[in-house]
């Protein structure tokens, strides 16, 4: 009997062993588990203050431009010299498109910037001194400083609703980050400018004005400029045109190539669409749209642009 309590004291002791490695291995898991998660907190808790600064930043800068454009208004009423102003005005707009077009939120060097912002904010303040000793040469007294003081106000309460915005989002870090991304996508959407609706005969004559007789219409050429914004993809993009008769109804045909599109969650007919080469640099651009058989009626028709998804701009049309 002696003989056989040997092996199994031994198998015992092993088992015993095996057990103590096993905890030990659950502690060690559970350690690197705890450290990596903390890690990540860590990671989460630094890209949410990068993304508030960033956006804090960006507030002043857009303050310091509103309150500058005041300033440029004021001394030009005043007959002062704002050449170095305006300087001012275009060095802040680099600097905020230099903002929008960082490729990762988490390398930028916001300490540039604030250090920009204080050179610009000291800039401001010795404007308000001359703006005070040209009111005093040309004894003018106006309530600019009170207007001035309320668009403070204005932007403060901004910042501080979005501040609040953040502080409520920061537990859910990607939620907060789609939000970002849908803002630079509307931020980056196209924009009509200078919109004209000339005439072009069957003769190809082409007639400015707004105002034509209808039987002198052929086509339709519609001229307008795309506004300069850096977030915006240079390249082609489609643009698409709406045509609407004075009772609302759209001109299409689809034998001039109209046809249909989704705005805004809705399937809507458009008259007739054409790529446009985007340059960011004001790019001015024309579509040429041939009515076919389609009547004009009298009145005014409105002339709607949308692409990307969003209306970028609308023109009006008379006919006589």
């Amino acid at each position: 009997m002696e003989y056989n309590q040997e092996p199994k004291k031994d198998r015992k002791s092993l088992l015993l062993a095996a057990l103590a490695i096993l905890a030990l291995l659950n502690v060690v898991l559970i350690y690197f588990f705890y450290k990596e998660r903390e890690k990540n907190k860590e990671q989460e808790t630094v890209i949410a203050a990068k993304t508030e600064e960033l956006v804090t930043t960006k507030m002043k800068l857009d303050s310091i431009s509103a309150q500058l454009d005041a300033k440029i208004a004021e001394i030009q009423q005043l007959g002062g010299q704002v050449d170095s102003l305006i300087a001012l005005k275009q060095q802040i707009e680099r600097d905020k498109a230099a903002l929008a077009s960082s490729s990762s939120r988490a390398s930028v060097d916001l300490s540039k910037y604030k250090q920009k912002i204080a050179e610009y904010e000291a800039i401001l303040a010795k404007k308000d001194d001359d703006i005070a000793k040209l009111k005093e040469e040309l004894g003018i007294v106006t309530t600019q400083n009170q207007e001035l003081s309320n668009k403070v106000t204005g932007l403060e309460g901004e910042k501080a609703t979005l501040q609040k915005t953040f502080e409520d989002s920061v537990g859910n870090l990607s939620s907060k980050n789609r939000e970002l991304s849908d803002k630079v996508t509307i931020a980056s959407a196209l924009k009509a400018q200078n919109i004209a609706v000339n005439a072009v005969s069957s003769r190809g004559k082409e007639r400015d004005g707004g105002s034509y007789k209808a039987k002198r219409v052929d086509k339709l050429k519609i001229d307008f400029d795309l506004a300069a914004n850096p977030l915006t993809r240079n390249g082609e993009h489609e643009v698409i045109v709406r045509i609407l008769d004075p009772e609302g109804a759209v001109m299409a045909d689809n034998a001039t190539g109209s046809g249909t599109f989704v705005y805004g969650g809705k399937e809507m007919v458009y008259t007739t669409k054409q790529p446009i080469q985007y340059n960011n640099d004001g790019t001015a651009a024309s579509i040429i749209y041939s009515r076919g058989g389609i009547p004009l009626k009298k009145g005014e028709h409105v002339v709607e642009l949308y692409s990307g998804g969003f209306r970028i701009g609308s023109g009006l049309l008379k006919i006589k």
